[in-house]
C-alpha cells in the first residue's frame, strides 16, 4: 500500500526523471536472505513475467499455480525443472499482483530451505526460465521510481535493514512512514510559497501589484530557515545511529584503560596488567548505550618511549584520537601534580566532546559518599592538571573500573555527551544520512543567503535565485529533483535482494 507521504508527492519519480529512467520490463530476482545456512532462504522475483515464469517452476500440491484466488496466499509445493522434471526443492510459494506490493509490480517469493544449494538452485532455475539477476538495492529502486516510496523513505529502508540498535530500528521505521519525507516537503512548499511572490514581482513589474514587502518576506524565511537549522541539529544523532560514535579511551599507561574498556563491554576483552605499555595496539570493540552504538578504542598509553613497536602503538593512539567522535581521557586517582603528560593529553582534547575519566576510586582512603560527592572530589583532584583549576567546562566523573563503582554514572554521562540532556527522541524526525545532512546544510546556507538578501536590498531576481537554491536542495533529499546518476549510486549501497 502506497504510504501518505509518498501519495503526496507533487511530482512523481518517473516524470521528474524522464521516461528513459522509469523501471525497465525486465524481470529481476535475488536471494532476499543473508548467505550461508539457515531454516529458510527466501528468493524473490520481481516485473511484469514474475507471475507466468514462478508458475513454471513452482508446482503446488493442489490447486494451479499463481492463480486469481490464490493472490497474496502461501501454498505449499515443489519447485520443478520443467525441462528434466528433476524435483530440485520442497517449499512455500506466494504470489502477489502488483501495484499491491513492495515494488508495486507482480511479485513471488519462494520460500525454500535455507542451505546456500537450494536457494542457488531455485535462483539459478528462475534466471534460466527468463529473469535477470537484480542489482543491488534494484527492488527498492523499482518501488522509488514506481512511486511507492520517496528517496528518504527508501533510505529508511536501507537504514533498517543496517540496523544494530533498537533506537537505529525505531528511527529507519520512521523515516520508512515518512516522518522526514513530510517534514522536508512542508518546509519545500513554505519555500516556493515565497518564491512564487519574489517571481511574481519580478515578472509583472509593470501591473498594477504591490511592491515587495521585503520584511514579510523576511520574517518568512526566518521561520523556515530556523526549522531547516534544527532539523539540522539533528545530524549527530543521525551519524551516531548510522554509524555508531567512534570512541577513544586515552592516556598515560598503567591507568587503567584496558580496565574501563572491559567494564564497559562487561566483559574481558582487552588484556590488563600491571605492567605499563602491555597495549601495543588499538583494540575495538562495540558497545550500545542508550540506544547508540559505541564503537570504544582501547588504545597504547601516551608516553615518550624509544620501543619502537610502542610507538606504533602510541601512533595508532593518536590517529585514533583525531578521528574520535567522543574521548573518555583516563586519568589515575590520586592525582599526582606535575604530571607533565596528563597536560600534555588535556591541551590536545575539546570539552564539548571529552569526559575525564578519574580511575581507581576504590584506591581512596577517605571515599565521598554519593555520585555527586565523587564527581565533585574528581574535579577537585584534577584541579591542578587542568589549565585553569576545577574547569566547570569540563565533564567528570570518577570511577573504580575493576569494581564497576561509578560506571552506571560514566554511562549516562556518555548519553548527555552525545545526545545531549534531553535524550534521545525519535519521535521526531531526524537527518539520517551524510547525503541528507549535507543537502540540508546548502538549503539553510542558501535560505540564510536570501535573508541576507532581502534586508541589505539585493536585486530581487538574485535573491530569488537562492531561494531557489534551497528548494532545490529540499527536492533532491527526497527525490523530486535527483538525476538518474545520483539513484545508481544511492542504491548502489543497499544489498542484493533488498
Amino acid at each position: 500500500m502506497q504510504s501518505s507521504s509518498a501519495a503526496s508527492m507533487n511530482l512523481s519519480a518517473g516524470s521528474v526523471l524522464g521516461a528513459d529512467a522509469r523501471p525497465s520490463l525486465d524481470t529481476i530476482v535475488a536471494v532476499s536472505t543473508p548467505t550461508g545456512s539457515g531454516a529458510i532462504g527466501i528468493v524473490r522475483m520481481s516485473g511484469h513475467a514474475a507471475l507466468a515464469l514462478g508458475g513454471c517452476a513452482f508446482r503446488p500440491a493442489r490447486g494451479s499455480a499463481f492463480g486469481e484466488n490464490d493472490e497474496n496466499r502461501l501454498r505449499y509445493g515443489h519447485v520443478v525443472d520443467p525441462e528434466t522434471g528433476v524435483v530440485l526443492d520442497e517449499v512455500l510459494a506466494v504470489g502477489m499482483l502488483g501495484p499491491s506490493t513492495y515494488t508495486r509490480e507482480d511479485v513471488v517469493e519462494v520460500h525454500c530451505h535455507g542451505g546456500p544449494a537450494a536457494q542457488r538452485a531455485v535462483l539459478q532455475l528462475l534466471m534460466r526460465l527468463g529473469a535477470r539477476a537484480a542489482e543491488p538495492g534494484e527492488f527498492t529502486q523499482r518501488a522509488f521510481l514506481n512511486g511507492r516510496i520517496d528517496l528518504t523513505q527508501a533510505e529508511g529502508v536501507a537504514g533498517i535493514v543496517r540496523a544494530r540498535t533498537a533506537s537505529a530500528l525505531r528511527a529507519g521505521v520512521r523515516q520508512l512512514s515518512g516522518g522526514l519525507s513530510d517534514r522536508l516537503r512542508a518546509l519545500r512548499g513554505d519555500l516556493v510559497g515565497v518564491l512564487a511572490q519574489i517571481e511574481a514581482g519580478i515578472d509583472f513589474t509593470e501591473e498594477d501589484l504591490e511592491e515587495l514587502d521585503r520584511d514579510t518576506l523576511g520574517r518568512d524565511l526566518t521561520r523556515v530557515g530556523d526549522q531547516i537549522t534544527a532539523l539540522l541539529g539533528t545530524a549527530f544523532l543521525g551519524r551516531a545511529l548510522e554509524q555508531g560514535v567512534r570512541t577513544a579511551i586515552v592516556g598515560r599507561p598503567n591507568v587503567g584503560k584496558s580496565s574501563l574498556l572491559n567494564a564497559l563491554l562487561m566483559r574481558e576483552r582487552a588484556i590488563v596488567s600491571d605492567v605499563p605499555g602491555t597495549t601495543r595496539d588499538t583494540v575495538e570493540d562495540l558497545v550500545e548505550i542508550a540506544g547508540i552504538p559505541l564503537h570504544l578504542v582501547d588504545t597504547a598509553g601516551l608516553r615518550a618511549s624509544a620501543d619502537a613497536v610502542e610507538l606504533l602503538g602510541i601512533e595508532r593512539s593518536r590517529e585514533a584520537l583525531r578521528e574520535a567522535d567522543l574521548v573518555l581521557a583516563v586519568f589515575e586517582l590520586p592525582i599526582v601534580p606535575g604530571e607533565e603528560e596528563d597536560g600534555q593529553i588535556l591541551a590536545e582534547l575539546d570539552p564539548r566532546h571529552t569526559i575525564l575519566v578519574a580511575n581507581k576510586r576504590d584506591t581512596v582512603e577517605a571515599s565521598p559518599g554519593d555520585e555527586t560527592e565523587w564527581e565533585e572530589y574528581a574535579r577537585s583532584a584534577m584541579a591542578e592538571i587542568l589549565s585553569e583549576g576545577p574547569n566547570t567546562a569540563w565533564r567528570v566523573c570518577a570511577v573504580s573500573a575493576r569494581s564497576g563503582d561509578g560506571i552506571s554514572t560514566l554511562r549516562d554521562l556518555i548519553e548527555v555527551t552525545v545526545v545531549g540532556a534531553g535524550g534521545v527522541d525519535l519521535d521526531e524526525p531526524l537527518l539520517a544520512t551524510e547525503r541528507q545532512r549535507n543537502l540540508t546544510a546548502v538549503a539553510a546556507a542558501a535560505v540564510t543567503a536570501a535573508r541576507t538578501g532581502l534586508r541589505e536590498g539585493v536585486a530581487e531576481e538574485l535573491v530569488a535565485e537562492d531561494v531557489r537554491d534551497a528548494v532545490r536542495a529540499l527536492g533532491t533529499i527526497t527525490g523530486e529533483e535527483l538525476v538518474p546518476d545520483l539513484i545508481d549510486e544511492i542504491f548502489r549501497r543497499f544489498c542484493i535482494g533488498k
